[in-house]
């Protein structure tokens, strides 16, 4: 994995940082795994704006992503890594022996023509995917299922990776990247090794414009809006624009609004570090 730094030869360009793409290997998507992607551009049935800031952007096709990874005991030979406009991870395009082609999201040190099997009885190996209760502790894994059988839920996104701390009777003890441990049932299914990409968070935008080519429209801040728009807004000048807050009124910065009742907090061993 890399980034260059582009030559400041236009303004857009001068603290512009770019993925190298070294692990990309082809830019040509498996054409039976691809489907169309609408958007609402933040807009409800009726064609009222009921989520700001979105809108435009460059169109694209959704790739089918095996998150299940329920092919189980069929060896697959990694074809090729892809990059994907739906997510920041990269995708591996997998070719199983019995003719079936998969997209997967694709570990960091994947490389084309290894071969990779899920299942219970198989290698702790990077790019294989198997049930927590198989996995040996401490190993680092991504990809991870909240309820067996519902796919992969947890640590997608690029240079994402959580760690087995233990496991005691029918559940497993997980750290996630936010610093959380809590505990997912051991038949809940997790994949070996950390996701693909981990320079994203590296690279700088360099202008307004490849925001837009996102799909996301430009934010105005409260602190400069009216009364009438936002808690923060009014005031003379630049007033402090009160206390940190959203739009309805709820206060950010340190204000808890996860439900004391919720069902899965007692699954929650350490809370996320702040």
């Amino acid at each position: 994995m890399s980034v260059r730094k582009l030559k400041p030869i236009t303004p857009g360009q001068r603290f512009r940082v770019v993925n190298g793409y070294d692990a990309i290997t082809t830019d040509k998507p498996e054409k039976s795994l691809l489907t169309p992607k609408k958007r609402s551009g933040g807009r409800n049935n009726q064609g009222k704006m009921t989520m700001r800031y979105r809108g435009g952007g460059h169109k694209k096709r959704y790739r089918i992503i095996d998150f299940k990874r329920n092919k189980t005991g069929i060896p697959a030979t990694v074809a090729s890594i892809e990059y994907d406009p739906n997510r920041t991870a990269f995708i591996a395009l997998l070719n199983y022996q019995d003719g079936e082609k998969r997209y997967i999201i694709a570990q960091n040190g994947l490389q084309v023509g290894q071969n990779i099997v899920s299942g219970d009885k198989v290698a702790p190996e990077i790019g294989n995917a198997m049930p927590l209760s198989s996995i040996p502790l401490g190993t680092i894994i991504s990809c991870i299922e909240l309820h067996p059988g519902q796919g992969a839920a947890l640590v997608r996104s690029a240079g994402a990776f959580a760690q087995l701390m233990a496991r005691d009777g029918k559940f497993a003890t997980v750290k996630l990247p936010s610093g959380e441990t809590r505990l997912i049932l051991s038949t809940c299914m997790a994949t070996i090794g950390a996701v693909s990409n981990s320079d994203h968070q590296l690279l700088v935008s360099g202008k307004a414009g490849r925001t837009r080519w996102l799909g996301r429209r430009p934010r105005t801040r409260p602190v400069v809006m009216n009364p009438v728009d936002h808690p923060m807004g009014g005031g003379e000048g630049k007033s402090s624009g009160g206390h940190p807050r959203s739009r309805n009124g709820i206060p950010a910065k340190g204000y808890r609004t996860r439900s004391k009742t919720k069902a899965s907090n007692k699954y929650i061993i350490e809370r996320r570090k702040k």
